[in-house]
Formats: structure tokens, C-alpha cells, sequence
């Protein structure tokens, strides 16, 4: 991974075989980030996507093998118990041009990854939601 900043935003590659996840959570504790927006495109050919049921409270993943387009991940830093937490959604397309979209559990590189992390000034924290299910902002 390389990354260069610029004012309060960060211009970084996360380069082929590099999980993006992991290398975001630790590119964020390395350079005290605990709240901004991240965006990016890439390619990736193993992810694994998933979708939260409302009614169960419970996510369904499903892991995609084979080339795909990163078109593109967009998503938000927060901490939950003073961790990085990133929030992820990422829309990956096929060959076939077939699209699948939903919460980004995890990704490997399969060429480049590019983004740009733009860093607020500030933390907000999260909480697990009983009612909902998921962590929330504590506002």
C-alpha cells in the first residue's frame, strides 16, 4: 500500500494481493483516523459481500470468486469502542457486466486499488442497536 496527503485527504494504492479492508482499518490506525469517507475503484477477484435482513437482524454473505470490477466502494470511518470501524458498500461487476452490490466484508486485490479517504475532523462512535441489529452512530 502507498499513500500520499493532501490537506485533510489521502490519496492511497492498495496494490494486488492486499486485502482492502484490513489494509484500510490498519492504514487508519497508523495515521490517527477516526472519522472520515472513503471512496474508491479497483479490481478484485475474491469478496465476500453481504446483505442485512431487517426482519431476522442477520446478514447473508456470499463470497465472489473470478474477476471483478470495483465500481466503485463507497463507505464512512467511525470507531465503536475506540477501534477503527469502517462501514463499506461496494458494487462489483463481472465479465458479463453482471453487478452485485451490498456490505464489503472483505476483498483481495486483484490489480490495483484506488481511493481517496477524506478525513473529518472529529470521532463518533458506535453502538450495537437492539432494536435494529446493528451498530449505530451514538449521536
Amino acid at each position: 500500500m502507498k499513500a500520499k496527503r493532501f490537506g485533510s485527504r489521502f490519496i492511497v494504492r492498495i496494490d494486488k494481493g492486499e486485502e482492502i479492508i484490513e489494509t484500510l482499518i490498519q492504514f487508519c490506525k497508523d495515521n490517527g483516523i477516526k472519522l472520515g469517507t472513503v471512496q474508491g475503484i479497483g479490481a478484485t477477484n475474491k469478496a465476500v459481500i453481504g446483505l442485512f435482513d431487517a426482519e431476522t437482524k442477520k446478514y447473508h454473505s456470499n463470497e465472489l470468486r473470478g474477476n471483478h470490477e470495483i465500481a466503485p466502494l463507497l463507505g464512512n470511518i467511525s470507531t465503536m469502542d475506540g477501534e477503527v470501524y469502517l462501514h463499506i458498500h461496494v458494487n462489483l461487476c463481472d465479465q458479463e457486466h453482471n453487478s452485485f452490490g451490498g456490505h464489503l466484508n472483505s476483498a483481495v486485490v486483484s490489480a490495483t486499488f484506488e481511493a481517496v479517504i477524506d478525513v473529518i475532523d472529529g470521532e463518533i462512535d458506535r453502538k450495537f442497536s437492539d432494536e435494529i441489529g446493528l451498530n449505530l452512530y451514538k449521536l
